[in-house]
């Protein structure tokens, strides 16, 4: 592991992806199979900021369920005071998200 957490060979970040402001109150479910409120505050095609009080190590497996698009994969890649940064495991059509 590099300095600041950030890892040798590790896929490029990819939060360059312009951001939407939303407010998406839905549910999480981890590898586990537990679920999780979470409310989404931004997202872009690759990836989206949420709200949870649960707590959740970076690296955790997490589906959100999503308007229009369904449910996607993601991984969280940073938590930071109730907030946590996950990237999809596929990009979004972002446009049709929106609509």
């Amino acid at each position: 592991m590099a300095a600041f957490g950030i890892r040798r060979g590790a896929e490029p970040d990819r939060r360059g992806a312009p951001r939407e402001e939303v407010y998406h109150r839905t549910r999480g479910t981890l590898g586990t199979g537990e679920t999780l409120p979470v409310q989404i505050v931004n997202v872009s095609a690759t990836g989206f900021m949420a709200r949870t009080e649960a707590e959740i190590a970076p690296g955790t497996a997490i589906e959100v369920r999503l308007p229009v698009v369904g449910a996607r994969p993601a991984e969280v890649r940073w938590v930071l005071a109730g907030r946590i940064g996950c990237q999809f495991a596929r990009p979004i059509d972002l446009a049709e998200y929106l609509q």
